[in-house]
Formats: C-alpha cells, sequence, structure tokens
C-alpha cells in the first residue's frame, strides 16, 4: 500500500517546511518519472539518503520493487549511489534535476524539428480543445508566438485559475499591445483593461489577428471546451464581437 496522501514534513536551515507528498508525485511525473519512482525520490528528498531497505519500510513498496526503482532513478539521473556497506542512496538535487531535463527536451526538440517532415499550420481548420492543462498550453503557446497585439476576454477568475497574468506580463515586456476584458481590476501594468459583466466560464483569445481559442473551461481545473481556429472569417466575427463590446464599455465609462 502507497503512502499517497501523506505530508513530507523538512527541516531546512531551522526552518520547518510542510509539502503534500501526492502534491510532489503529480510535479515530478512529467520530468519522466513513473509514480513508483517520483514516490521514492521523495522519499530520498525528505530522509536525504536512504538505503534500499529503509525505502521499502518507508513507502511500503516490496523491496524487490524498491531496488528495481532505485537502479531506474540511478539510470535516468535522478539519484547517485553512496558506496559503502550498505548501500545508500541520495537524489539529484531538484534544481539540477529540472535543469538536466529542460537541456535534453531543447536537444530532442531541435533534433526532431531538422528529422520530421514539415505538416501544415494547425490553425486551418477548426479545432476542438478539451481539458483544462491541454487549453492551459494552447493559450500559453499563442500569447508566446503573438507579434504584435492579444485581445483577451475572461473573468480574473478563469485568468487566475489559467495562471495568465505571468504569461501576459512576458507578454507585455516583449513590446505586445495587450487588450483585456475582464470583470474586476488585475494588476497588469502596460496592458488596457476594459470592466464588463463576468464572463462567468468564457474565455475568448484572439492574437495578432490570425487566431482565435474561444470556449469555456468547467470546473476548474477538471474540464473545459474550446475551439481553436486560424480561419479568417471566424476570426473576423469573433475580433468585430470584441470590438462592439469595447465600444460599448467606452461609451459607458468601464475602461481603464
Amino acid at each position: 500500500m502507497f503512502l499517497y496522501r501523506t505530508t513530507i514534513l523538512i527541516i531546512i536551515s531551522n526552518e520547518v517546511k510542510t509539502i503534500d507528498r501526492q502534491f510532489i508525485i503529480e510535479r515530478l511525473m512529467p520530468l519522466g518519472l513513473t509514480r513508483h519512482e517520483a514516490t521514492i525520490y521523495s522519499y530520498l528528498y525528505e530522509h536525504q539518503e536512504l538505503t534500499g531497505y529503509e525505502a521499502a519500510k518507508l513507502t511500503g513498496i516490496s523491496r524487490s520493487n524498491v531496488y528495481n526503482t532505485l537502479a531506474s532513478l540511478v539510470e535516468k539521473g535522478t539519484a547517485y549511489i553512496i558506496e559503502g556497506s550498505p548501500t545508500k542512496y541520495i537524489p539529484v538535487l531538484i534544481e539540477e534535476l529540472c535543469d538536466n531535463r529542460i537541456r535534453a527536451l531543447q536537444e530532442a526538440k531541435k533534433s526532431l524539428i531538422s528529422n520530421l517532415p514539415q505538416i501544415a499550420d494547425d490553425s486551418d481548420g477548426y479545432i476542438t480543445i478539451e481539458g483544462y492543462k491541454h487549453i492551459q498550453d494552447k493559450i500559453f503557446n499563442m500569447l508566446l508566438s503573438a507579434k504584435y497585439r492579444i485581445y483577451l476576454a475572461a473573468s480574473v477568475k478563469n485568468i487566475t485559475a489559467l495562471q495568465l497574468e505571468t504569461e501576459l506580463k512576458k507578454t507585455i515586456s516583449r513590446g505586445i499591445k495587450v487588450v483585456i476584458l475582464t470583470d474586476n481590476p488585475l494588476a497588469l501594468p502596460g496592458s488596457k483593461l476594459y470592466f464588463t459583466e463576468s464572463r462567468a466560464e468564457q474565455i475568448r483569445l484572439i492574437t495578432d489577428s490570425k487566431h482565435v481559442l474561444t470556449g469555456d473551461i468547467f470546473d476548474y481545473p477538471a474540464s473545459g471546451t474550446c475551439l481553436y481556429s486560424g480561419q479568417v472569417n471566424f476570426v473576423n466575427i469573433l475580433k468585430d464581437a470584441l470590438r462592439y463590446e469595447i465600444k460599448l464599455v467606452e461609451l459607458t465609462g468601464g475602461n481603464q
């Protein structure tokens, strides 16, 4: 039985830090770790060094599986071996681990782009994107690729839930014009804000008058459905609708 929903209590420089183990495990898995590996790595980080026997006792994972998993962690560059009797294992520092993974991904990206055939722009059709994380990823990539301007219509609740504030600040710092229709003030210097009624789950995003994402986020962070497209007529319809809404806000004095 795994101890998934437990708490890590770490003391660093006399500071007691409490961490949700399940949260840590879920964040480690995108780094290429299995759930077993992420679980054992979290215990290594908590205790700084462990034998295979100690790891099995702490995690509740069988000793044979623990030793196989520790060997896999070492092979993946996630843990080191301390030679001695008995053999002990220590975790690679999380900063080093993440930097190694980022560097490997960047190298893989270059190689794949060079060797895979080019495909048509995915914005030519009408693409359905489902799931909060996939919608968030698409929005981040749209903001990153914007060159001139973006128009965003969304509630502050959804902007916060999708963690867009940091990405919007980066977009503004690149000199991109950012216009936002929302229901409450936002700390985004350099953007143009227009206040309107709550948009509930709705979100609308237009970048460079070329690409559109529109849809709804339900039961954050569980689900959502959005439509993404670069079809000119569709982009123009959404752009005109937002311009009309902005004009109404200006007439009623709801801009900042």
